[in-house]
């Protein structure tokens, strides 16, 4: 009965994720000069809901830098990236585990025995490592054994280098556009965006590839 429940709070969530309208960037920016701190709050709850279910945290962390500026996009990146990891680890483990801990043979238990002694490492690595998507590392960690106290560390720990980069290349996005607006030519904003966006991402992408061959 837990586990159905799981699936289908999961599946309206994804259903969700991909029909719903994204307000522009504007928009958001009116709305949060407006309502102030407790907008904020609100903005911040919003993305730990995002989530919790099948929302790329990298696109949501480059938008926030550039509707909220570096500063304020981190830290409403942070929060919100913890409070959507703990509630993703917190359905899982309250209504999926105990199918998980049903159906255990040998081999998913010692799994579960590694994840419940060295859940900090495992945790911490797929956070560093942009392999594993984030709701899903969020959700597999609360169906093990992997304490919540370890759990929520390494999350907090691996979100932040990312994190700092992503909301850094939006925060970047709004200031470059605008010089190379000034320089008079549109064609030279968009090459500019584009070129620091694609720059990030290929970045991105080496240091995946040279930490996973260093595993």
């Amino acid at each position: 009965m837990r586990a159905g429940a799981l699936v289908a709070v999961l599946a309206v969530g994804t259903v969700v994720a991909l029909t719903v309208d994204v307000p522009d960037v504007a928009t958001v920016r009116g709305w949060i000069d407006r309502t102030g701190t407790p907008g904020l709050l609100l903005l911040t709850a919003g993305v730990g809901l995002a989530l919790v279910g099948p929302v790329p945290r990298t696109a949501m962390s480059v938008l926030l830098g550039v509707v909220l500026g570096f500063w304020g996009g981190t830290a409403v990146a942070l929060a919100g990236g913890m409070l959507g990891g703990l509630a993703a680890f917190a359905l899982s483990r309250t209504l999926g585990r105990d199918a998980v801990a049903r159906l255990e043979g040998p081999r998913l238990a010692a799994v579960d025995r590694v994840l419940a002694d060295r859940g900090f490492g495992a945790v911490l690595a797929g956070r560093l490592l942009p392999v594993v998507p984030f709701s899903v590392l969020s959700h597999a960690a609360g169906l093990s054994a992997v304490p919540l106290g370890s759990y929520a560390a390494a999350t907090a720990l691996g979100l932040l280098p990312s994190t700092v980069l992503q909301v850094g290349v939006g925060a970047s996005v709004p200031e470059l556009t605008a010089w190379a607006a000034r320089a008079g030519s549109p064609g030279v904003a968009v090459a500019v965006t584009a070129l620091v966006v694609g720059g990030a991402v290929l970045l991105w992408r080496r240091r995946a590839r040279s930490r996973t061959s260093a595993g």
